[in-house]
């Protein structure tokens, strides 16, 4: 059945000091809170299920090593909590980025997800930081790559120069979460659509001062903002599968023939495979692949390994 989300991307670049004056302790914590109250009210009016916001969102740039240490000294977690305020008040999850202080005195830089009553129900910590983010701010890889449940279906994260590594990746091929929530100071170009298509997931990037995305199981950019609004907020449908074309021409002329709009299939040409999903309560995207025997990418994808992989099929 049609499993529709509604997601709000917010992209603004970071917070600057005005006339050169850079403020320090609470009068900055209340500067940065004030400046995402702000950012928030322009994706409000849509609803969003999830709001999503970019790597270090609650960082001043301009501040030495030292001020920001003591800035997050002060901050704590009231950024944190003012998220969750809002996902309370506006019933909706955020992913809040940002560094985060552990116990033993070290640091992280995590995806921190908040439910619709502002709880926080799962922390992702970045696997791959770069190399001065340990050696000069003492934050820690993450080694975990876990996957969140909503209720309106799953999600997993990944920060910035993860971009780069197909060790989480290949996690998150394996898993396949409904959505892929990416918070970054760097857009990463053609490895958007490349994740999207790799995991069968839709993605979602949150990059400060770059176009903000929604990005299909197929690697097409759906939703996307611009030179002049530095968010956007997009409806995608979750009941949904990645099929290769081979073998399933036939059975998807069928299926389109049968129930007409009840079904959409969304090819981006030049792929070889396409996005179905259902369009009705009806049925399910899963019933509509059992009733025309649809085989789905993954399932291909196995059965010509197995082929390539069988020595009467390969040249000695």
């Amino acid at each position: 059945m049609a499993k529709y989300v509604t997601i709000g991307v917010c992209a603004p670049r970071p917070p600057m000091f005005t006339e050169g004056r850079k403020v320090h302790g609470q009068e900055a914590v209340d500067k940065m809170i004030a400046f995402w109250r702000s950012e928030l009210s322009a994706v409000t009016p849509e609803r969003p299920d999830i709001v999503v916001v970019p790597e270090a969102c609650d960082r001043f740039p301009e501040y030495s090593n030292e001020e920001r240490l003591a800035y997050y000294g002060v901050r704590k977690n009231q950024v944190r909590d003012f998220f969750g305020a809002y996902a309370k008040e506006h019933e909706c999850y955020v992913a809040y980025s940002a560094a985060r202080a552990i116990e033993d005195g070290t640091w992280r830089n995590s995806t921190q997800i908040m439910d619709r009553t502002g709880k926080v129900i799962g922390i992702y910590n970045k696997n791959h930081v770069v190399i001065e983010e340990t050696t000069e701010y003492g934050i820690l890889c993450g080694k975990d790559a876990p996957v969140f449940e909503c209720d309106f279906g799953t999600v997993a994260c990944a920060i910035c120069f993860d971009l780069n590594f197909d060790e989480i990746r290949l996690k998150y091929a394996q898993s396949q979460p409904d959505l892929l929530l990416f918070s970054s100071m760097y857009h990463g170009g053609l490895m958007q659509s490349y994740w999207a298509y790799s995991c069968r997931t839709h993605f979602v990037g949150a990059v400060a001062g770059q176009p903000g995305t929604i990005i299909s199981p197929v690697g097409e950019v759906l939703f996307e903002s611009t030179n002049y609004f530095d968010f956007v907020v997009g409806r995608v449908n979750l009941d949904c599968r990645v099929v290769h074309l081979d073998y399933n021409w036939g059975k998807l002329r069928a299926m389109r023939e049968k129930y007409g709009p009840k079904v959409r299939v969304q090819d981006p040409g030049r792929l070889g495979a396409v996005l179905i999903s259902s369009e009705t309560d009806e049925f399910t995207i899963g019933d509509m692949i059992r009733e025309f025997d649809i085989e789905i990418w993954d399932t291909y994808m196995a059965r010509a390994l197995a082929h390539r992989n069988n020595p009467a099929n390969r040249e000695p």
